[in-house]
């Protein structure tokens, strides 16, 4: 266990940090509910969105790659490697530990780790997450960054920026993320009241309050038993369901809107949309409902998914990796960190089985990948045969016809004049 995770070990009661975590982030929205944190993750489109995003970066390979001689190989040797690809920390995986940074990436605009260092070599043995409320970054008149890091007990502690990994998103002034909670605040503010209002339509039986007329005052005795009576006919009541009956030529009189008044789906879906925008998620992505077009463009909406709204997170976090995981040396040395997104480019087993054949060479053009490379991207084990490692090469009558030769083109033995 390092001292980082020791230092966190500590712990008082009544921490000021337990309020802190309460109204982080915390500011009224023009909707007038208060967003922050929990707010936001209690809302079922922005916990959808957030849940698409993390899913697509955690489930895909990450690894450290070297390249030498325009040769590229997951640099097994390397403890790096097995930190980003297994078990960056004692108690975290690495699908764990990318969840938990796009989390804090998507919601808070900003990741941070502590990356514990060891030896003259500075190897790094693990890395540990932090809640960005733990982490204030101060820009020094050199440029320089530093990081002071709370603990439980309220403790802090300052380290310098090789200590920690900052993974950074869109940014204003270059060395902080913008607060995504605090730029989405009215969106997001505006879909909780709208959920809001709905239960509330709903707990009340999805009727709207009414108004019950009656001819002359009524006293306080009269008021009280009155509305005794009106509450025996209400949700719970034991008359629930049941006719009004009301003497003194009394009449009853909806005073609110139904939800079909209100256009509350229409307006809910609006807003749905509107926070999906916010996370750059397209709608069937979460299961929003899609029109025709859409669904029948289902394939190309993946496609879509993965280059617009995945690949841009995928080059943050792999260029952030490689300049503050990496040293000068190990990067001038062919090393860089990169997500195979390869899978979730897969299409059908007709598509991928055109596509292969065409990179091994189908239809007399050069091809491009090997077998064994075809057969490393299907998870099927390499094979021994020599061959398997070349390039296919088209002979130059395949290239000039673009067809490979078929058999009977060779001559016949039995065709051959006898002497």
């Amino acid at each position: 266990m390092g001292f980082f995770q020791r230092w966190f070990d500590r712990s008082v009661k009544n921490s000021t940090l337990d309020l802190f975590r309460q109204i982080y982030g915390g500011r009224e929205s023009h909707s007038g509910i208060t967003v922050n944190l929990n707010t936001a993750l209690e809302d079922d489109t922005v916990f959808a969105c957030c849940r698409v995003l993390m899913d697509g970066v955690a489930q895909v390979p990450q690894h450290l790659i070297r390249e030498v001689d325009n040769r590229r190989a997951v640099a097994v040797d390397d403890p790096l490697d097995d930190l980003l690809n297994r078990r960056p920390n004692a108690w975290q995986t690495s699908f764990e530990f990318r969840e938990t940074q796009m989390l804090h990436l998507l919601l808070d605009g900003n990741f941070y780790a502590f990356v514990n260092r060891v030896g003259r070599t500075r190897e790094i043995r693990e890395i540990v997450p932090l809640e960005p409320h733990r982490v204030r970054v101060t820009r020094k008149s050199d440029f320089t960054l530093e990081y002071e890091v709370r603990a439980d007990d309220g403790s802090s502690r300052t380290f310098a920026p090789d200590a920690i990994w900052h993974v950074r998103g869109p940014s204003w002034n270059s060395w902080m993320g913008l607060h995504a909670i605090k730029m989405a605040r009215n969106a997001i503010g505006l879909s909780a009241a709208l959920e809001q209002g709905q239960s509330e339509f709903q707990k009340n039986g999805a009727q709207g309050s009414a108004v019950l007329s009656v001819e002359d005052r009524l006293d306080k005795a009269q008021f009280e038993k009155l509305s005794a009576w009106i509450d025996r006919h209400q949700l719970g009541g034991d008359r629930y369901g049941k006719p009004f009956i009301v003497d003194r030529n009394g009449k009853l009189m909806n005073a609110a809107m139904t939800g079909v008044d209100q256009q509350l789906l229409e307006t809910r879906r609006n807003q749905v949309e509107a926070i999906c925008r916010r996370f750059r998620v397209m709608p069937l992505m979460i299961g929003h409902p899609a029109d025709m077009a859409a669904r029948a463009a289902t394939d190309s909406i993946f496609q879509m998914h993965v280059v617009h709204s995945l690949m841009p997170w995928y080059q943050r976090i792999e260029q952030s990796a490689d300049v503050q995981l990496l040293s000068d040396e190990q990067r001038r040395s062919g090393n860089y960190v990169k997500l195979n997104a390869n899978a979730l480019m897969r299409g059908n087993a007709k598509d991928r089985a055109e596509y292969y054949a065409k990179a091994l060479g189908s239809g007399g053009t050069k091809g491009w990948m090997t077998q064994n490379e075809v057969r490393a991207l299907e998870d099927i084990d390499r094979s021994d045969d020599p061959k398997a490692d070349e390039l296919p090469q088209p002979t130059a009558k395949e290239s000039a016809n673009g067809l490979r030769p078929k058999a009977d083109t060779e001559p016949d033995p039995d065709d051959e004049e006898s002497p």
